[in-house]
């Protein structure tokens, strides 16, 4: 069983990032798996975001995207393992190439989201 507890929330942009996901900027070459995500500037911290998790919701297509992107399971719990780099970052989170396709179809690019800190406990 998991107890989850949730913290701030905001609403956001949410794009794709495809593998290597190592080097990371949280962990270097420690692999975390694949339901991760990167953060931009403000929502990393200068590395306080580290080992965070973050439950994402897909709400909609921007823009620029695939109209009606979402997934008929929209929601996904992340932890952030790497910073955006501010040069090519469009959003606030950069989910890996697989946690993006679960929520939303990988062809939208990016998505509008919801995005919330969440503390995740497994209890036996």
């Amino acid at each position: 069983m998991s107890l989850v507890s949730f913290g701030s929330a905001d609403n956001g942009i949410a794009t794709i990032n495809g593998p290597p996901y190592l080097p990371s900027a949280c962990y270097g070459f420690q692999d975390k798996g694949v339901m991760i995500a990167a953060a931009n500037e403000d929502l990393f911290q200068g590395g306080a975001a580290c080992g965070k998790y973050f439950q994402v919701t897909c709400t909609g297509e921007t823009s620029r995207g695939e109209p009606h992107p979402c997934t008929s399971t929209p929601t996904v719990t992340v932890m952030i393992t790497d910073l955006c780099p501010p040069i090519s970052c469009q959003g606030n989170l950069d989910l890996s190439h697989e946690t993006f396709s679960m929520i939303a179809n990988p062809d939208a690019g990016e998505i509008e989201v919801f995005y919330q800190e969440c503390s995740v406990m497994d209890v036996n």
